[in-house]
């Protein structure tokens, strides 16, 4: 820093700007954020070429669907609520591999849903997904 004496006439006082150097410290502080990531995954391996198989699992899924009125269906086929949990586990008994769909009408309240939900659990289905209506 250059002060200036008192006996000049133009008060001269010189001081650092910051600002530059905080700009070039913030574009270096960008540049080795973006970079980082690319340094820890710089090992090169070629990869095996493998052809597409086909899954494990070829079955179809068993469909589950609670209708607008609540009624419940395995397959298309009517079930009373309360023979649903004994048809799911001899289901599940004879085939523990098989998977198991949900569907049920948006206008249905959550509590037959629900229900049904628990009797799924109850038989011992693990493989269960819950089918929606994209938008």
């Amino acid at each position: 820093m250059a002060f200036s004496s008192q006996s000049d006439g133009d008060d001269v006082l010189s001081e650092i700007n910051v600002t530059p150097l905080v700009d070039v410290m913030l574009v270096l502080l960008v540049v080795f954020i973006v970079t980082a990531p690319l340094l820890n995954n710089a090992i090169t391996v070629n990869l095996p070429k493998a052809s597409a198989t086909k899954l494990a699992d070829s079955s179809t899924p068993v469909t589950i669907s609670v209708n607008a009125e609540g009624n419940v269906y395995i397959d298309k086929q009517a079930v009373a609520l309360a023979a649903l949990e004994p048809e799911l586990k001899s289901r599940y008994n004879s085939n523990p591999e098989q998977s198991y769909h949900l569907n049920s009408d948006e206008s249905v309240k959550y509590g037959s849903v629900a229900k049904v939900m628990a009797a799924i659990e109850r038989s011992g289905i693990t493989k269960l997904a819950v089918i929606t209506q994209a938008n």
